[in-house]
């Protein structure tokens, strides 16, 4: 894909009025039939702490008093709010969205995952399952191997593999430099293998092609995600089986994005998802998950 297309087809998305389905969105509630599945796609924040959780600075502080009306606050206790602010906002953003070919159940993938996360980056996510036979095949035809994530920055003309190497290309563009490089990323051996181990219970999903229709000129479905979240995750592993690009709007603790989905909806809640194929906006990913078994399985 261009990037001229990709930036249109964003500009039509944010244009579109959605239409709000699904169930109300209830904070931290589990649907029914879904404990396992979400205590399952909890390992990795067991493993990986606070990375894909925080954008970097983040700085929560209490202030005396009620909220300002349509203010997001992760919580109010006893006439306080919290009030959570992040350094995000004084780097360099990238014009137009990283694009990250990657696939969910890959430890590599999921330390640049972490990094976007940090860094509060806005990426199009190009879903390579094994078995897939769009994206992996376009990596392999493009850039010569199947080998996973695969970067490519359409802003400066640059195109890598290569976890690390991704991680300090983004920092230094779009981040404090890779030196500032959080330490729960650059701690080698054990960052994969806690990667791997909090990926393990979820015994490969988000990893293998399950067959998918294409629309007529499909465009990416918006995800608001962030990498630690175990809800989101299970919206992102059905994302990746069935080959659906989606451009995410990270949003992790600290980012500016969590005021933009209230001012948008009047709540925060991650995952909530726009389908510009569909006209259909949803929280509760339960709900999301079958939306998207529904409408994009073969």
């Amino acid at each position: 894909s261009s990037s001229s297309s990709s930036a249109s087809s964003a500009a039509a998305a944010d244009e579109m009025v959605y239409k709000l389905m699904g169930p109300e969105p209830k904070k931290f509630g589990v649907a029914d039939g879904e404990l396992m599945n979400v205590l399952s796609a909890s390992g990795s924040f067991v493993t990986r702490m606070v990375s894909g959780a925080l954008c970097e600075g983040w700085t929560p502080s209490i202030v005396e008093g009620a909220p300002p009306a349509g203010t997001y606050t992760f919580g109010e206790v006893g006439g306080r709010y919290l009030k959570e602010t992040s350094d995000v906002t004084k780097y360099a953003r990238p014009a137009m969205p990283i694009k990250l070919y990657e696939f969910e159940g890959c430890p590599f993938c999921r330390k640049v995952r972490e990094a976007v996360i940090w860094l509060d980056l806005d990426v199009i996510f190009y879903p390579c399952p094994q078995g897939g036979p769009t994206y992996r095949e376009f990596v392999k035809k493009t850039a010569g191997k199947s080998m996973f994530p695969y970067m490519v920055d359409d802003n400066t003309g640059t195109a890598m593999y290569e976890s690390d190497d991704i991680i300090d290309y983004l920092y230094d563009k779009y981040g404090p430099g890779k030196d500032k490089v959080s330490s729960l990323l650059r701690a080698g051996t054990f960052t994969v293998l806690t990667a791997g181990i909090g990926l393990a219970p979820r015994g490969g999903a988000g990893s293998r092609y399950t067959a998918a229709k294409k629309m007529p000129d499909q465009k990416p479905i918006t995800l608001y995600s962030y990498e630690a979240s175990p809800f989101c995750k299970l919206v992102r592993e059905k994302l990746v089986e069935l080959e659906i690009p989606h451009l995410q709007k990270s949003c992790g603790r600290g980012s500016p994005k969590r005021q933009e989905l209230m001012d948008k909806r009047g709540r925060f809640q991650a995952p909530y998802i726009e389908d510009p194929n569909t006209g259909i906006a949803m929280f509760e990913s339960a709900a999301i998950v079958k939306y998207l078994q529904e409408t994009y399985a073969a």
